[in-house]
């Protein structure tokens, strides 16, 4: 199994910045990669960033420019960034953190592990 622990979120004003993170512990071994998703009020969960162990990353149009992913391991552990610059009310979501091993990574049947969601809330 794999744990995900997410930090981070809360509430910024437009033009703001947040830093989540993500850490992934206990069998990591079995994924490869990891990612953000994101689920607005009445909206389907849509991929905001990936990043696979060899750092191929993939961004959502909408964030391109913006935002940024990053990985790091250790002994035991690994831990995705996702850092969010010059956000919007559109960026208001709860965003969750995958973990999965399965391709392709903009595909959230392709994750079997994730967080419990944190909010992410811009004021305008």
């Amino acid at each position: 199994q794999v744990q995900l622990m997410e930090s981070g979120g809360g509430t910024v004003q437009a033009g703001g910045s947040l830093r989540l993170s993500c850490a992934a512990s206990g069998s990591i071994a079995r994924i490869n990669t990891m990612g953000w998703f994101r689920q607005a009020p009445g909206k389907q969960r849509e991929l905001v960033a990936a990043i696979t162990g060899g750092g191929t990353t993939r961004y959502a149009d909408s964030v391109k420019g913006r935002f940024t992913i990053s990985i790091s391991r250790d002994i035991g552990k690994a831990t995705v960034a996702l850092q969010m610059n010059s956000l919007t009310p559109e960026d208001t979501a709860v965003y969750y953190c995958a973990a999965g091993a399965r391709s392709p990574l903009y595909v959230s049947n392709s994750y079997d592990y994730w967080g419990q969601g944190t909010q992410v809330t811009v004021s305008s």
